[in-house]
């Protein structure tokens, strides 16, 4: 991957490396707001308010807005697996910020648009981390083991009625 670094005039030496991929205008543009919907849902908290103040409503509109980072990511050709990643990302922080009050408390925490943008800058061009495929992985092994129970359940269910 082809880097542009950005120079010191004082010292002559790279003070940030900036990935090729990103260093289109079109890229810049996308990360640009990326960033900006990072600094208000994450950073000055606006995920886990619009969640209080909007219950169930709310937690949609912030998780549409995350959404849109993941489309970036998709634009930018970011590895289908950490896409996956991202969306994992998203679901955690939907499903729990769901639940009333203490979804709102935990979003404080999650910060799933961060750990998104983290990682639509780190694994653009290159190979997906291990840890990319461990969590999806891992979230397809809990949602195939949850299908399991819930038919498990059911038939049992069947069995005590019939």
């Amino acid at each position: 991957m082809r880097t542009v670094a950005f120079m010191s005039l004082r010292n002559a030496e790279p003070v940030r490396d900036v990935p090729s991929h990103l260093s289109t205008p079109a890229a810049a543009a996308d990360l640009k707001i990326a960033r900006a919907i990072v600094t208000l849902l994450d950073k000055y908290q606006l995920d886990p308010i619009i969640g209080l103040l909007a219950p169930g409503v709310g937690d949609i509109i912030t998780t549409l807005i995350g959404g849109y980072l993941v489309s970036i990511a998709a634009r930018r050709k970011v590895p289908p697996i950490v896409i996956a990643r991202m969306l994992l990302n998203l679901g955690v922080d939907a499903a729990v910020g769901i639940i009333p009050l203490v979804g709102d408390v935990a979003d404080f925490g999650i910060r799933a648009n961060k750990k998104n943008l983290e990682l639509m800058e780190a694994r653009h061009e290159r190979q997906a981390h291990w840890k990319d495929w461990l969590a999806v992985g891992g979230a397809a092994i809990l949602v195939l083991g949850m299908f399991g129970l819930a038919i498990y359940g059911f038939i049992r269910l069947l069995g005590a009625i019939f």
